[in-house]
């Protein structure tokens, strides 16, 4: 049985999240969770609203439909809001970004001036996320294979012309570089400043187009950008005839996916097995493909879930 998608004005969920009776741990007692994990076998999915977040939510519904959980999918565009409805038991299970979320928590902890705990470091990373997770009530699976980070991007032709692998092959050129991102990348360690002091990029400009839109993709095509900001499972970029150069001195922080659960509805067992099959055959390019066949070829991502879990053996075919 496939999980089913409830869309939900923010405004509706927020009222319900600030409402309802919880099943977390309250703030004065957080940190003594000793309850053993539950096991609801009635399951509240959530997806952020975008496509990848979309096809992670259906197939985590799936792998736990076949392992004997009955679940729904729950549509919801604000972390603000879906993660205290994670917390409270509202919603069970999300898909999220390891070093992205472990940050995001650090803030709501410490506050808006806390240092970021999120790195490129995989494992120090999880230890903080997990560390602020578990005072929450919130449960932290295993990350698999696949990542979802910043990524920068040239023209194809532009990189064989320079002989470009890697970022440090475009900082070693010397070539002046006019990239196309968000305006905030003046000021983001992750872009402008870290190209700069990590590589030595010759950044002249910043084409303030949009991370990975269809005109800053455009631009790099056309020669009026030398370089994109974009991401990891983009999968439009041979469409515009561009291509990804290495990060190679390990700029971006660590965002593999991670599924994060409520402890006392599903941190049991039989979640977490059902959950930790996809860690072994879901990859970065796996990711890619499924959001081009949502974005581009207007697949329904239930659809495309279904079948990638088949072709895997995850999941019954016919």
């Amino acid at each position: 049985m496939r999980g089913f998608r409830i869309r939900v004005a923010v405004a509706a969920l927020l009222l319900l999240a600030v409402t309802t009776c919880t099943t977390g741990p309250s703030l004065e007692h957080r940190g003594e969770i000793t309850a053993p994990p539950g096991d609801s076998r009635h399951l509240t999915i959530g997806s952020a609203g975008f496509t990848e977040s979309d096809l992670l939510a259906q197939m985590y519904a799936l792998l736990l439909n076949r392992a004997g959980y009955h679940t729904r999918i729950l549509s919801v565009t604000n972390r603000e809001i879906y993660e205290p409805a994670l917390e409270s038991g509202q919603i069970d299970v999300v898909p999220e970004y390891a070093a992205t979320f472990a940050d995001w928590l650090n803030v709501r902890a410490h506050g808006a001036g806390a240092k970021p705990v999120g790195s490129p470091d995989l494992a120090a990373t999880m230890r903080a996320l997990r560390a602020l997770a578990a005072p929450r009530g919130l449960t932290v699976l295993d990350p698999g294979r696949a990542v979802d980070q910043n990524a920068f991007a040239v023209a194809a032709s532009f990189a064989a012309k320079h002989r470009l692998r890697t970022l440090s092959d475009l900082g070693a050129s010397g070539l002046p570089v006019r990239l196309a991102a968000g305006d905030e990348c003046v000021e983001r360690p992750y872009c402008e400043p870290g190209l700069r002091k990590t590589y030595g990029i010759n950044i002249i400009g910043i084409d303030p187009k949009g991370v990975g839109t269809t005109p800053a993709k455009k631009a790099v095509q056309d020669g009026q950008d030398q370089m994109v900001l974009t991401t990891t499972t983009d999968a439009t970029l041979d469409q515009f005839g561009l291509v990804i150069l290495e990060d190679d001195r390990h700029l971006q922080n660590a965002d593999y996916i991670v599924p994060v659960v409520n402890r006392s509805r599903a941190g049991a067992a039989g979640v977490t097995g059902a959950l930790s099959k996809l860690n072994t055959v879901l990859t970065t390019k796996d990711l890619a493909s499924m959001n081009e066949q949502v974005d581009s070829w207007r697949r329904l991502p239930e659809d495309v879930a279904t079948a990638y879990l088949k072709s895997k053996g995850l999941i019954a075919s016919g």
